[in-house]
């Protein structure tokens, strides 16, 4: 078994992460990192299976259109609930959408998933292959053209090339 250079980097980060995550959760608790070390431990090794490291580079430019967009667009989810909050008979028509994605495999439609999620009308249901299935407020809305906008900031933080759906 041979151990790379970018496993080991992804290694480290996401433990890092996780560690950082443990010690907000905990409010930095001395007595809590003998299972906060175990957990730790467990969480990064699981995620390094479900989601393997693979070399990737991130534009810088375009890591910031995406927050950019992230941004705006956390805004407008926020500024939407509160409509629905205020109005709550406007009507919705909720349903579930099915979108084929046009990221290559891997980190892009993981990435693109949980994003969806957060942004204003739509929460990711399940990922099927090329296939992101969204729970949406609107069924009317054009949540398809909503996807295709964050695919292509994915896509350009992260220099994927887009495939044919």
């Amino acid at each position: 078994m041979t151990i790379s250079l970018a496993g080991v980097r992804a290694t480290l980060w996401r433990s890092a992460l996780f560690a950082g995550l443990w010690w907000a959760l905990t409010n930095g608790r001395a007595d809590s990192w003998g299972v906060g070390g175990v957990s730790i431990l467990a969480a990064a090794i699981l995620s390094l299976r479900l989601l393997p490291p693979v070399p990737t580079t991130i534009s810088r430019i375009g890591l910031l259109r995406f927050l950019g967009f992230f941004f705006i667009q956390s805004l407008r989810g926020g500024a939407q609930v509160a409509w629905f909050a205020l109005r709550p008979r406007m009507g919705l028509r909720p349903g579930i959408q099915e979108i084929p994605l046009r990221l290559p495999e891997g980190i892009g439609r993981v990435l693109l998933t949980n994003t969806q999620s957060l942004l204003p009308g739509t929460l990711s249901v399940e990922l099927r292959g090329n296939r992101l299935c969204l729970h949406v407020l609107d069924i009317e809305a054009p949540t398809e053209a909503g996807v295709r906008h964050a695919e292509t900031r994915v896509a350009h933080m992260l220099g994927l090339q887009l495939e044919q759906p």
